[in-house]
């Protein structure tokens, strides 16, 4: 069997491995976790939205 091909299986195998330990690593955290990510992405998009620019209106007379 060619060299790249080895080590791509390889490589394959290994993601997969990886993948794996991480979804039963996520599956035994609290569901709290969920709840706890969302609420600060909100409050990350809150803060965004308060700190953009806004552009000047024109006032046309």
């Amino acid at each position: 069997m060619e060299i790249n091909a080895q080590l791509a299986r390889i490589h394959h195998a290994d993601l997969r491995a990886r993948a794996t330990a991480h979804h039963l690593a996520t599956a035994v955290k609290p569901p709290t976790e969920l709840r706890t990510r969302v609420g600060w992405t909100l409050v990350d998009l809150g803060l965004r939205l308060v700190s953009a620019p806004r552009p000047a209106l024109a006032v046309a007379r």
